[in-house]
């Protein structure tokens, strides 16, 4: 696989993983209203299934986000992680009716487009650097 595909795929993957705990975090939250100090409250929102959801899904993008930075750019792989803002606020909208403001698109849109600006930035870094850098000799004196 080249590392176009290994960088979509990875960063899809990361998106997803981020969107369900964050939508999972919020099904967990409506579920544990009314909100007690009691046993039997904590009882209940550790036995939601949305709990779960939450804790796979954090755990899956911390292994998806590892493994994107031993090969992506850093700044590129942070940018990127950052999409899932703009996924929650248009799935929040879709599931939970809420309402979107005119500055939560425009933010949105920011957002898109700063990891536009990033990851275009990025790619111009590694042609100049390859440009710029001579091939190296493996095997000096053979």
């Amino acid at each position: 696989m080249n590392m176009r595909r290994f960088y979509l795929f990875g960063f899809l993957l990361l998106l997803t993983f981020d969107t369900v705990s964050q939508l999972s975090f919020k099904l967990a939250a409506n579920h544990a209203i009314p909100l007690l100090i009691a046993p039997s409250w904590l009882l209940r929102v550790a036995t939601a299934p949305w709990i779960y959801g939450a804790v796979l899904g954090y755990l899956g993008a911390f292994v998806t986000y590892m493994s994107l930075l031993r090969h992506a750019p850093v700044g590129a792989a942070f940018a990127a992680s950052h999409l899932q803002v703009v996924s929650v606020v248009l799935l929040s909208a879709w599931l939970f009716r809420e309402r979107l403001s005119l500055a939560e698109l425009v933010g949105c849109a920011l957002i898109v487009a700063g990891i536009l600006v990033l990851s275009t930035n990025q790619a111009d870094a590694r042609l100049a650097d390859s440009a710029v850098t001579p091939p190296t000799d493996d095997h000096p004196g053979s």
